[in-house]
Protein backbone atom coordinates (compact mmCIF):
# COMPACT_ATOMS: atom_id res chain seq x y z
CA UNK A 1 0.00 0.00 0.00
CA UNK A 2 1.26 3.55 -0.51
CA UNK A 3 0.16 6.20 1.72
CA UNK A 4 -0.64 10.10 0.96
CA UNK A 5 -0.16 12.48 2.81
CA UNK A 6 -2.90 15.48 2.51
CA UNK A 7 -2.22 18.94 4.01
CA UNK A 8 -4.03 21.85 4.57
CA UNK A 9 -7.54 20.33 4.88
CA UNK A 10 -10.06 22.22 6.15
CA UNK A 11 -11.63 21.23 9.70
CA UNK A 12 -14.92 20.60 8.58
CA UNK A 13 -13.54 17.37 6.00
CA UNK A 14 -14.70 14.17 7.11
CA UNK A 15 -12.99 10.57 6.27
CA UNK A 16 -15.65 10.07 3.47
CA UNK A 17 -15.39 13.64 1.75
CA UNK A 18 -11.83 12.11 1.06
CA UNK A 19 -12.90 8.88 0.46
CA UNK A 20 -15.00 10.29 -2.46
CA UNK A 21 -12.16 12.71 -3.87
CA UNK A 22 -9.19 10.16 -3.83
CA UNK A 23 -11.71 7.29 -5.01
CA UNK A 24 -11.71 8.38 -8.43
CA UNK A 25 -8.44 7.85 -8.86
CA UNK A 26 -7.97 4.14 -7.68
CA UNK A 27 -9.05 1.51 -4.18
CA UNK A 28 -8.46 3.69 -1.61
CA UNK A 29 -7.39 1.21 1.26
CA UNK A 30 -8.61 3.65 4.42
CA UNK A 31 -8.24 7.22 5.48
CA UNK A 32 -7.18 8.48 8.28
CA UNK A 33 -7.64 12.03 10.04
CA UNK A 34 -5.84 12.24 13.46
CA UNK A 35 -7.56 14.70 16.02
CA UNK A 36 -6.24 16.43 18.62
CA UNK A 37 -6.60 14.82 22.05
CA UNK A 38 -7.88 17.76 24.18
CA UNK A 39 -10.64 19.65 21.38
CA UNK A 40 -11.23 16.07 19.47
CA UNK A 41 -10.73 18.47 15.88
CA UNK A 42 -8.97 17.53 12.89
CA UNK A 43 -5.19 18.86 13.21
CA UNK A 44 -5.65 19.82 9.53
CA UNK A 45 -4.04 16.78 7.94
CA UNK A 46 -4.72 13.22 6.85
CA UNK A 47 -3.46 10.43 5.42
CA UNK A 48 -4.76 8.75 2.88
CA UNK A 49 -3.70 5.05 1.36
CA UNK A 50 -3.98 3.16 -1.81
CA UNK A 51 -3.98 0.01 -2.92
CA UNK A 52 -1.97 0.39 -5.73
CA UNK A 53 1.30 3.18 -6.36
CA UNK A 54 0.20 4.26 -9.75
CA UNK A 55 -2.88 5.37 -8.20
CA UNK A 56 -1.42 7.01 -5.64
CA UNK A 57 1.06 8.59 -8.04
CA UNK A 58 -2.50 9.86 -10.50
CA UNK A 59 -3.99 11.10 -6.96
CA UNK A 60 -1.39 13.42 -6.26
CA UNK A 61 -0.90 14.91 -9.46
CA UNK A 62 -4.77 15.47 -9.88
CA UNK A 63 -5.20 16.96 -6.36
CA UNK A 64 -2.48 18.57 -5.39
CA UNK A 65 -3.09 22.38 -5.34
CA UNK A 66 -6.85 21.38 -6.10
CA UNK A 67 -9.77 23.02 -3.52
CA UNK A 68 -11.35 21.04 -0.91
CA UNK A 69 -13.69 22.68 1.43
CA UNK A 70 -12.43 25.69 0.33
CA UNK A 71 -9.26 25.46 1.40
CA UNK A 72 -6.28 24.54 -1.32
CA UNK A 73 -4.98 20.90 0.01
CA UNK A 74 -1.04 19.51 -1.18
CA UNK A 75 -1.03 16.31 -1.10
CA UNK A 76 2.44 14.35 -0.93
CA UNK A 77 3.83 10.71 -0.79
CA UNK A 78 3.68 10.49 2.82
CA UNK A 79 7.55 9.69 4.81
CA UNK A 80 8.10 6.86 6.31
CA UNK A 81 7.57 6.75 10.12
CA UNK A 82 11.00 7.25 11.83
CA UNK A 83 12.00 3.74 13.42
CA UNK A 84 12.63 4.23 17.14
CA UNK A 85 15.14 2.53 19.16
CA UNK A 86 14.68 0.01 22.44
CA UNK A 87 15.81 3.07 24.37
CA UNK A 88 13.61 5.93 23.31
CA UNK A 89 12.19 8.49 25.58
CA UNK A 90 8.29 8.62 25.25
CA UNK A 91 6.51 5.39 25.39
CA UNK A 92 3.19 6.23 22.63
CA UNK A 93 0.54 4.16 24.27
CA UNK A 94 -1.17 2.56 27.90
CA UNK A 95 -2.11 5.13 30.52
CA UNK A 96 -0.32 7.16 32.88
CA UNK A 97 0.65 9.66 29.73
CA UNK A 98 4.06 9.65 31.88
CA UNK A 99 7.54 8.88 31.12
CA UNK A 100 7.85 5.10 30.90
CA UNK A 101 11.76 3.75 31.53
CA UNK A 102 13.17 0.80 30.71
CA UNK A 103 13.80 -1.87 33.73
CA UNK A 104 17.70 -2.59 32.31
CA UNK A 105 18.11 1.56 31.78
CA UNK A 106 21.44 2.62 34.40
CA UNK A 107 21.57 5.32 36.58
CA UNK A 108 22.05 8.71 34.55
CA UNK A 109 25.86 9.58 34.52
CA UNK A 110 27.25 12.65 35.72
CA UNK A 111 29.44 14.48 33.44
CA UNK A 112 32.44 15.26 34.97
CA UNK A 113 33.89 18.75 33.82
CA UNK A 114 37.69 19.58 33.49
CA UNK A 115 38.66 22.84 33.79
CA UNK A 116 41.82 24.56 32.74
CA UNK A 117 44.01 25.31 35.86
CA UNK A 118 44.50 28.74 35.56
CA UNK A 119 40.78 28.93 35.92
CA UNK A 120 40.07 26.36 38.65
CA UNK A 121 42.47 27.71 41.14
CA UNK A 122 43.84 31.67 41.41
CA UNK A 123 47.15 31.59 43.41
CA UNK A 124 45.87 35.04 44.24
CA UNK A 125 42.55 33.55 46.83
CA UNK A 126 44.15 29.88 47.16
CA UNK A 127 47.49 29.23 49.13
CA UNK A 128 49.74 26.84 47.62
CA UNK A 129 48.85 23.14 48.63
CA UNK A 130 51.93 22.83 51.12
CA UNK A 131 50.88 26.39 53.11
CA UNK A 132 47.43 24.54 53.94
CA UNK A 133 45.95 24.26 57.60
CA UNK A 134 43.44 21.40 58.47
CA UNK A 135 41.03 22.94 60.80
CA UNK A 136 41.37 21.75 64.20
CA UNK A 137 38.96 18.21 65.20
CA UNK A 138 36.45 20.83 66.98
CA UNK A 139 35.99 22.78 64.42
CA UNK A 140 35.27 20.69 61.32
CA UNK A 141 31.84 20.68 59.91
CA UNK A 142 30.36 19.00 56.74
CA UNK A 143 29.66 20.97 53.69
CA UNK A 144 26.50 20.44 52.80
CA UNK A 145 25.99 21.15 48.72
CA UNK A 146 24.35 24.85 49.59
CA UNK A 147 27.50 25.98 50.83
CA UNK A 148 29.42 26.97 47.84
CA UNK A 149 31.40 25.49 45.29
CA UNK A 150 33.14 22.13 45.56
CA UNK A 151 36.11 22.00 44.46
CA UNK A 152 37.87 18.67 43.38
CA UNK A 153 41.81 18.08 43.89
CA UNK A 154 43.51 16.55 41.09
CA UNK A 155 46.49 14.37 41.34
CA UNK A 156 48.61 15.79 38.87
CA UNK A 157 50.69 18.04 40.75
Amino acid sequence: MTSLKVDNISFKTHKEDLEDDFGRYGKVGDVYIPRDRNTNESRGFAFVRFHDKRDAEDAIDAMDGRMVDGREIRVSIAQKPRPTDAGARYSRGGGGGGRRRSRTRSPPRRSRRTRSRSRSRSRSHTPPRQHRRSPSPDKRRRRSPSDGKRRSRSNSR
